[in-house]
């Protein structure tokens, strides 16, 4: 490969991995909003089904009108059947499953798992692309993980008396993030051809004859907080829509195995967020675990990635 097309891949790569941190950064305030929109078990306010059909309904109209106004390419061939399978794990998969779940377990249990999500990506990526990622990058991979969840069990020892332990609840939590780490990468898959805004915008739009019914029979019949719509409308523009403008875009220029890793820097993204919103404390562990876990994805960046057979 000459100098300039190397000068070029590391170009895109860059470009990719700040694309996926502004989605992330996007992403990360999904949880607080989620539990605005939810309320706690005790005061609930939006069901998660509505919550799970009703944002993506939303962005899938918004979508349309999107589609209407730039008049882009509409997918071909086989587009459509990975369109399909992003949607399965982004706009049905992962939201519901982790809405079932968080009614269960307390949202610190539940990000044990969900911290697995990025070596998750990494791996249903690699196998996807046929892509081979160096020793190195992936002992950054395990590296940034371990340390998310050793972060959230050293955070669970204050919260739940009695400790974290595996429940069926789990497994719907697994679910979600395999349906996640599918839709990202089937989405990623057709981004070069289509572009990101397209992509999730079919993607919802696909989904549309599904969502929109589904959240008419689960829209709330009381009135709820205003609160609860604020947390509403922010999952349904920027988590379900505009977020994977960034996301995809990311994906596609960096490669999904290596942008994947930031999705590292969540957890603790979205605890930041949740100082003004929830009223949280940021502490000495936090900022500990924040700056190795950025650490890693650093490392990650600089590790190889064999990508001779990515897209065959």
């Amino acid at each position: 490969m000459s100098t300039a097309a190397l000068r070029l891949a590391g170009s895109d790569e860059t470009r990719g991995l700040w694309f996926g941190v502004l989605g992330v950064a996007i992403f990360a305030l999904t949880l607080p909003m989620t539990r605005l929109a939810t309320g706690p078990a005790e005061a609930p306010q939006l069901s998660p089904w509505f919550v799970t059909f009703g944002r993506a309904a939303l962005a899938g109209l918004l979508s349309l009108g999107y589609l209407a106004w730039v008049r882009g390419p509409r997918p071909q061939g086989r587009q459509w059947g990975w369109l399909a399978a992003s949607a399965s794990g982004t706009v049905l998969g992962f939201p519901l499953f982790l809405a079932l779940g968080l009614r269960q377990v307390e949202a610190v249990h539940a990000a044990v798992i969900m911290g697995l999500l990025p070596l998750v990506t990494a791996v249903v990526a690699a196998v996807a692309w046929r892509q081979r990622p160096s020793w190195a990058f992936w002992a950054c991979a395990v590296l940034g993980t371990a340390l998310v969840v050793a972060y959230a069990l050293l955070k669970a020892g204050s919260s739940l008396q009695a400790g974290l332990h595996v429940q069926w609840a789990d497994g719907l939590l697994v679910l979600a993030v395999l349906s996640a780490a599918l839709g990202y990468v089937c989405g990623a898959r057709v981004t070069a051809q289509l572009g990101a805004p397209r992509v999730i915008c079919w993607v919802l739009v696909m989904s549309l004859p599904f969502t929109l019914p589904a959240a008419g029979l689960t829209a709330p019949a009381q009135p709820v907080q205003a609160s609860a719509w604020v947390g509403f409308l922010y999952v349904a523009l920027f988590s379900m829509w505009l977020g994977f403008f960034a996301w995809y875009r990311g994906l596609a220029l960096g490669g999904p195995v290596r942008v994947s890793q930031v999705q590292l820097l969540q957890p603790f993204l979205s605890m930041v967020s949740a100082v003004p919103l929830l009223g949280e404390r940021l502490d000495a562990l936090t900022l500990g675990f924040g700056l190795a876990v950025i650490a890693t994805v650093f490392l990650g960046k600089r590790a190889s990635v064999d990508t001779r057979g990515a897209g065959r």
